[in-house]
């Protein structure tokens, strides 16, 4: 076996054991898991859409803990102000000059917590850091740890008290997922789980930054064949021409799709993208890009169904040679 075989063998086995070890807090969410490992290998964000109570919280410490990253938590409420997240210069009387003092927002993985609960004043405060990895203050630019890693979640906005985001924000993750209630017997490993202690105080990492940052960076040396990038902007494009969307995904849209497919082949053990890691990965990169014609939504149509029609009627391609090892 080849060095570099024997490696990438190593990497699949640290990222099983971070799995395995977000499994020992998070019960039957395997799914949501890789999908957010994708997200965290891409260099992407990822937002969480569910009802309260049903482990959003819970998933995004297991991830912190099992890659022995600096958590901190972020409760977005009604009154936080932008300053509240990103931080503040305070003069020094003693030293006659300002000081910063760095918001919760400085962090390797940041829990936006409730998200959609603040106003689109601050929600905006993400923005920059999201995309540009750093912070402006008081005309100073701050740039934030590496890596750096956001996890919002947030309450279906038919709920009291929760305000629509943005489409700019919404465009800066590279994945909206949903949790999902547990099934019965996966509810009962649950209770058997938490009955003398919560799991996530026994977390031990299992991966160290710097193995992170090696797979981050293989993650960008995976083969994406044309064919694949011309299926991507066929599916990309399509979004902006169908009849129930009022507004389609950009072309940040097409780069999150590709960075998140060379991510899962990275996964998968494959230095080479297929087409079937974009039509897998399709609905939780460009639903949340998309905006419904009003006549589309008031017919029952969903952004969900929309990507699913456009992924049965865009044609896959198939790839006459492939770039593996």
């Amino acid at each position: 076996m080849s060095v570099n075989k024997a490696r990438y063998d190593s990497y699949r086995s640290e990222l099983d054991a971070v799995i395995k070890n977000i499994e020992h807090v998070i019960v039957g969410k395997k799914q949501i898991s890789e999908l957010s490992l994708v997200a965290l290998l891409a260099g992407g964000h990822v937002l969480l859409e569910d009802v309260p109570g049903v482990g959003k919280t819970m998933m995004v410490r297991a991830i912190a803990k099992s890659l022995g990253l600096q958590f901190n938590r972020i409760q977005f409420t009604p009154d936080l102000l932008p300053s509240d997240i990103t931080g503040v210069s305070i003069f020094n009387q003693k030293e006659m000059n300002f000081e910063f003092r760095p918001g919760p927002l400085m962090g390797n993985v940041v829990l936006a917590d409730e998200i959609n609960r603040t106003s689109p004043k601050t929600q905006s405060a993400l923005l920059e850091s999201m995309e540009e990895k750093s912070v402006t203050i008081d005309g100073h630019t701050h740039i934030l740890p590496n890596p750096f890693f956001v996890m919002a979640t947030q309450n279906p906005i038919e709920y009291e008290g929760t305000y629509p985001l943005p489409e700019a924000q919404l465009d800066r993750f590279l994945l909206k997922l949903n949790m999902g209630y547990p099934t019965p017997d996966e509810e009962m490993s649950i209770l058997n789980l938490m009955i003398h202690h919560h799991p996530i105080d026994n977390l031990k990492p299992v991966v160290t930054s710097g193995q992170l940052q090696e797979m981050k960076q293989k993650v960008t040396e995976v083969y994406v064949d044309d064919t694949v990038k011309k299926y991507i902007i066929d599916l990309v494009n399509r979004t902006r021409n169908h009849r129930s969307i009022y507004l389609g995904a950009s072309p940040r849209g097409s780069l999150a799709l590709m960075k998140a497919s060379q991510a899962l082949a990275f996964i998968m053990d494959r230095d080479f993208v297929v087409p079937d890691d974009v039509k897998y990965l399709a609905p939780y990169v460009l639903t949340h890009r998309i905006l419904l014609k009003p006549e589309a939504r008031f017919e029952g149509e969903s952004a969900q169904s929309v990507v699913m029609e456009l992924l049965n009627r865009v044609p896959v391609p198939i790839q006459k040679d492939q770039h593996a090892r």
